[in-house]
């Protein structure tokens, strides 16, 4: 929880609010393959990456 804490910090005092959707992108295909991984699923959503 801390380097999220540490990351939204860095964001604000660098103004480089571009990488917000970078992460939440990446955040999201992290969490989409580990929520697939042992459902029937998975197969069509590696074919992806």
């Amino acid at each position: 929880m801390s380097f999220i804490k540490e990351l939204f910090f860095f964001m604000r005092m660098r103004k480089k609010f571009w990488l917000a959707p970078i992460f939440l992108v990446i955040a999201l295909l992290g969490m989409l393959v580990v929520v697939t991984h042992g459902s029937a699923i998975a197969p069509f959503i590696y074919t992806l990456f």
